[in-house]
């Protein structure tokens, strides 16, 4: 998908992600073969930091991230990066429900692991379905669209959770109910909450959690 998408390499991946792989939960879609159709990378506050606060500390931004995200209110500590998301091509009008299979363990996982904040580098035409979706997200201060890794214009955003989940219920229930809830992912064997809880993240030592289609 990155490659069709936008230009990107395993090489430069491996470059731009690998720092960041002890920090790294992996959620994944399969099917009944374990063919996996959509998965998402998030990083968690590790030694490497968070890649969202950090490039936007470099070119095209040049902002100091953390300070930026200290201007939003966010508390580090408690956010989570959501590095990527792909859902594979080829697979019809299932893409939009395979990315709200993803974005519903997003919501669990957060909720289970006391995260208070997501950060993300967004396309903006990806930001706009999450817009759509009842889904508001806020450039980080000091920023906006701008090219990055292929992505013509791709913004830092950030969203304080609750706030984001509140104004989703208000201005979408039914993407609340799909998306929050997990109401309508029928055909999806959504494991347990607990499953989602993060107990051990040692060094070079990574978290996975996947969401399997029954």
């Amino acid at each position: 998908m990155f490659l069709a998408h936008y230009g990107n390499t395993e090489e430069q991946l491996l470059a731009e992600y690998g720092q960041y792989d002890a920090s790294s939960v992996f959620m994944a879609l399969a099917n009944h073969d374990d063919h996996v159709i959509a998965a998402s990378r998030l990083i968690i506050p590790g030694p490497a930091g968070l890649k969202t606060l950090n490039d936007t500390s470099r070119e095209p931004w040049s902002v100091d991230g953390y300070r930026s995200a200290r201007a939003a209110g966010i508390d580090v500590a408690r956010t989570w990066d959501v590095a990527t998301v792909a859902v594979r091509s080829g697979i019809g009008a299932r893409r939009l429900f395979a990315s709200a299979a993803l974005y519903h363990g997003l919501v669990v996982s957060a909720r289970m692991n006391d995260v208070r904040a997501i950060i993300m580098t967004v396309d903006e035409r990806v930001r706009a379905l999450l817009t759509g979706s009842g889904l508001i997200t806020s450039a980080l201060p000091g920023t906006g669209p701008a090219p990055y890794l292929g992505s013509t214009a791709s913004t830092p955003v950030y969203a304080h959770c609750a706030a984001m989940l509140d104004t989703q219920r208000r201005i979408n229930p039914d993407g609340a109910r799909l998306i929050a809830d997990g109401v309508g992912l029928d055909g999806i064997a959504v494991p347990d909450s607990t499953a989602f809880r993060i107990t051990d993240m040692r060094p070079l030592q990574t978290g996975r959690r996947v969401l399997e289609r029954a």
